[in-house]
């Protein structure tokens, strides 16, 4: 397995050197650098061919990449990549945190979602609920396992709805021999398009902000959502538009800036900065 692991890993990151080799690295380069032989080297690349990457060495540029890698390849590639450098590295927070709360139980959880989602079964979950209660026998359609918020989460269909669940939460996970219709892949896709923080559900709300020259300068080089739009003000600040599907979230995380992000629109999220304001200052009234 750890073979398995370290040949990927090498082929993915020959890939990201090569796709900006200035140095002009050859394939003999790259063999002392990954501490493996040329004929190693000339193997990974034609793998990688097969999977559409036009990757190739030229006498006198090195190993390049022709073309362009399709997004969704790059995405997988991506998820691959890092999910090899945190087994490595250690487990993620969520991972340590799922192992704490579940101990064994979580690969459990964990491998059976897994063949209910790749063999489209319906599973039958327990679950524990926030407020102390729980839910027993709960039907699901797992579509997608994804961490968000520093937790491992269940992308679900219930009764008709996208859903999602807490795995710390999960009691008991029993697979069924019953069948479901997969939603489209862009319908999945779509879902996280415009997360902020968390997924929370499939509502869209648009946002603007005004962020101070200083808070532009901190926020200007990150993405934060897929949808965002800067545009660069006279003084300095700058107008930041996005779509979320919670204000709540963005709410919180306006108020957690303090002074400098003011919200422009809409008229319910800035409400809801006000009360979330209150809420705070209430804790150290008097």
């Amino acid at each position: 397995m750890l073979d398995i692991q370290t040949n990927l890993k090498r082929k993915i990151e020959l890939l990201g050197l090569a796709l900006d080799n200035e140095e002009g690295n050859r394939d003999a380069d790259y063999a002392i650098l990954f501490d493996r032989d040329i004929p190693t080297i000339k193997r990974d690349m034609q793998e990688l061919r097969s999977y559409g990457i036009d990757i190739h060495s030229e006498r006198g540029k090195g190993v390049r990449v022709g073309g362009e890698i399709e997004p969704k390849l790059l995405r997988e590639l991506i998820i691959h990549y890092m999910g090899l450098c945190s087994a490595e590295g250690g487990a993620d927070r969520a991972t340590r945190l799922m192992v704490k709360k579940a101990r064994t139980r979580s690969l459990t959880i964990l491998v059976k979602l897994q063949q209910c989602i790749e063999k489209r079964k319906i599973a039958r979950i327990d679950y524990q609920k926030d407020d102390r209660r729980r839910e027993k026998d709960v039907a699901i359609s797992p579509l997608l396992i994804f961490s968000s918020d520093g937790y491992w989460r269940v992308l679900t269909v219930h009764e008709g709805l996208l859903k999602q669940y807490h795995l710390n939460k999960l009691l008991a996970v029993r697979p069924t021999t019953t069948t479901f219709k997969r939603p489209p892949q862009e319908e999945i896709d779509k879902v996280f398009r415009h997360s902020f923080r968390s997924w929370i559900g499939p509502e869209e709300h648009h946002i603007k902000l005004r962020l101070s020259p200083v808070w532009a300068e901190r926020i200007r080089p990150q993405q934060l959502l897929e949808t965002q739009a800067i545009t660069e003000n006279a003084d300095g600040s700058v107008t930041f538009q996005a779509t979320v599907n919670s204000l709540a979230e963005v709410a919180s995380w306006v108020v957690s800036r303090g002074a400098g992000v003011t919200v422009l629109e809409p008229e319910l999220l800035k409400q809801m900065v006000i009360d979330t304001a209150r809420g705070v200052l209430s804790n150290y009234a008097g």
